[in-house]
């Protein structure tokens, strides 16, 4: 059973009626996400409740974490038969800007994200940009891929005008729903609030890692209803990649 009573009150609410979840770490025991299938299983149950259409599964791909494409894919299909329900699940992962980056991309070895396999989920450093990140990103594109950066909120080093470069550049926003409620402290949130004012978020996800991380500050926050409306729209109606 899930432990909040949030599950009532969000599904009557309709705000996840429809939604893709297009970050998530509910693949069991491969990073710093759901540990268990159990749990896993868990969460799905509840997006189930939410009325959640389909859930990219995203693990870390970096050098904390060396997965790939060999261990990933036999434990999403362990997890895909164990589930029963209707939300669709989709196997991606989301690659940090580090070296093991640099050997993925040199041999193509990516998971990406997208009904059409043609976008790249990619995450830096919260607190500094990596070195040659415009290189990098370049080589993302010259691979086939179209970017999209996860949680360009939460990064403390960049600016305004940082965000409109990378626009500028063809890369794609997925914003964290729970930025909208102040997970990540007030200047994310503050971000968030001026990126979806000028209409730069493209796609959203939960970045759920915690059986009760989403849920639970959704539920509490003041702002819950006057932020997650502000969302709706994009949160059921993404981009079609």
């Amino acid at each position: 059973m899930w432990p909040f009573k949030s599950v009532k009150s969000l599904k009557a609410s309709g705000i996840f009626e429809g939604f893709t979840d297009w970050h998530s770490h509910i693949l069991p025991g491969v990073d710093d996400g759901i540990k268990t299938l159990d749990d896993s299983l868990k969460v799905l149950e509840a997006y189930e409740q939410l009325g959640f259409r389909k859930v990219w599964l995203t693990p870390h791909v970096m050098e904390d974490y060396p997965n790939s494409r060999e261990n990933l894919m036999p434990l999403f299909e362990e997890l895909r038969n164990a589930w029963k329900g209707d939300v669709e699940l989709a196997l991606a992962s989301e690659n940090m800007l580090d070296t093991a980056f640099e050997s993925n991309l040199r041999d193509n070895t990516f998971l990406p994200i997208g009904d059409a396999g043609d976008h790249l989920l990619f995450e830096t450093s919260y607190f500094t940009p990596p070195m040659e990140m415009e290189e990098m990103v370049e080589g993302i594109m010259k691979a086939g891929y179209f970017p999209i950066l996860a949680h360009p909120e939460r990064y403390r080093y960049m600016e305004k005008g940082d965000y409109e470069k990378w626009k500028g550049f063809g890369v794609k926003f997925q914003a964290n729903l729970t930025s909208s409620v102040g997970a990540y402290g007030e200047q994310a949130m503050k971000k968030l609030d001026w990126l979806l004012e000028k209409g730069m978020v493209d796609l959203v996800g939960t970045d759920i890692h915690r059986l009760d991380s989403v849920l639970a500050w959704i539920e509490k926050s003041p702002k819950k209803n006057d932020v997650l409306n502000r969302i709706q729209e994009i949160a059921r109606h993404p981009l079609e990649i």
